[in-house]
C-alpha cells in the first residue's frame, strides 16, 4: 500500500503520540517492557506499510 503524503504525515504524528502513551504505560508500570516493544513494532510496521515500504511475511516471500 502507499498513502497520500498528507495521510502519511498525520499518521507519522499519531506514532509519535502513541509512542509516547506507551512509553508512559510502561514506566506507570501498566505495561512490561517486552510488551511495550512488541506494541511499537507493530505499530511501526503499520506505519511503514502505509508508507509502502513494509511487506507482511516480506522476509519469507525469497525462501
Amino acid at each position: 500500500m502507499k498513502a497520500n503524503k498528507e495521510f502519511q504525515d498525520q499518521l507519522e504524528n499519531l506514532l509519535k503520540q502513541y509512542e509516547r502513551d506507551v512509553f508512559e504505560a510502561q514506566e506507570n508500570g501498566y505495561l512490561k517492557e517486552n510488551t511495550s516493544k512488541t506494541y511499537l513494532l507493530h505499530a511501526n510496521n503499520f506505519t511503514k506499510w502505509c508508507k509502502g515500504d513494509f511487506v507482511p511475511g516480506g522476509r519469507n516471500h525469497n525462501k
